[in-house]
C-alpha cells in the first residue's frame, strides 16, 4: 500500500515538475533578492491598506510592483470611487515611483 502511494506521488511529481519549470515567473528578472523583497513589501503595504479601507472589491483588485517601484493595478471594481481610492492608496505608499491603473468597472459579479 505504501509503495503504491509513493509511486503515485513520484509519477505525479515527475509530470507536474516540467510544467512548473516552464511557467514563467513574473519576478524572475529580479537581479538581487533585496530588490524582490522591496517589491513584495510595497505590494503587501498596498494590499494591507486596501483591506483596512474595506474596499468591497479588494479580491478583484490585483497589485504588482516591478523592480523600479512602479505599481500595476488591475482587475475590477464596482465603482469609480473604489478605483480612485485604490489609486490614491498606491500613490501614497512609501517607495512607489509610479502607478499604472488597469482596473475596470464591473457592476454585476
Amino acid at each position: 500500500m505504501k509503495t503504491k502511494l509513493v509511486m503515485t506521488c513520484l509519477v505525479c511529481g515527475m509530470l507536474i515538475g516540467p510544467c512548473v519549470t516552464m511557467a514563467q515567473d513574473s519576478d524572475a528578472d529580479r537581479s538581487h533578492p533585496k530588490a524582490f523583497v522591496k517589491d513584495s513589501t510595497i505590494t503587501t503595504k498596498i494590499k494591507t491598506q486596501l483591506a483596512a479601507e474595506h474596499i468591497t472589491s479588494l479580491g478583484r483588485i490585483h497589485v504588482d510592483t516591478d523592480k523600479d517601484g512602479v505599481v500595476w493595478l488591475s482587475g475590477s471594481a464596482r465603482t469609480q470611487e473604489a478605483i480612485d481610492k485604490a489609486m490614491s492608496i498606491a500613490r501614497e505608499t512609501e517607495g512607489v515611483k509610479d502607478v499604472h491603473n488597469h482596473i475596470k468597472i464591473k457592476k454585476d459579479d
